[in-house]
């Protein structure tokens, strides 16, 4: 009887890992004193009458550490692309050489550290939130399974699996913060 109704660790355990994949990428985003391609990926054009990923408006480099440049493939998106990067919050002047627009990344201030830490600590909050909900779901498939006649032995043994699981995730999360918050932190 309990065949059927049992606690899928297999689709917790994807859930939970999609929680971590969403922080990498989130973190991915932040800014920290070196340029990477990533940190533009969230920003979107008006291209074309809709609202496009820069990626798919032109090429993104990494030329140098602290430089990044997009060589935007139609000159009519230029100043639009331009605008974009102003308006993303970034806090990254373009400037444009023709279809070239070139970001050099500043060096980051103390101030604006912490307060990247902070977000960093709320991209954590959230894949915790989102750990804890999965974990939940999964209790309430005890719930069902326990109902339709599984034994108090092994509601308990998929109780304890369900916990370490939420456990291990949450700690990958807190190493993760952890070494995010390092890196923003360095000078």
């Amino acid at each position: 009887m309990t065949d059927e109704v049992e606690v899928d660790i297999k689709d917790l355990t994807r859930r939970m890992d999609g929680a971590m994949t969403a922080l990498r990428h989130e973190f991915a985003t932040l800014r920290t004193g070196r340029a990477s391609a990533t940190m533009i990926e969230p920003i979107t054009v008006d291209a074309y009458g809709a609202q496009t990923p820069i990626n798919q408006v032109g090429t993104v480099n990494v030329p140098e550490p602290r430089m990044l440049t997009i060589n935007v493939w139609d000159k009519s998106l230029v100043q639009k692309v331009e605008k974009a990067i102003m308006e993303s919050g970034l806090g990254i002047n373009p400037q444009t050489n023709g279809t070239i627009i070139m970001l050099p990344i500043p060096e980051l201030n103390e101030e604006r550290r912490r307060e990247l830490t902070k977000v960093a600590g709320q991209y954590a909050e959230q894949a915790r939130v989102a750990v804890r909900n999965v974990r939940q779901d999964g209790m309430q498939q005890l719930k069902k399974a326990k109902a339709a006649g599984m034994s108090e032995d092994e509601e308990k043994l998929w109780h304890d699996e369900v916990q370490e699981l939420t456990d291990t995730h949450i700690a990958d999360i807190d190493k993760a913060l952890e070494a995010k918050q390092e890196e923003i932190m360095q000078v």
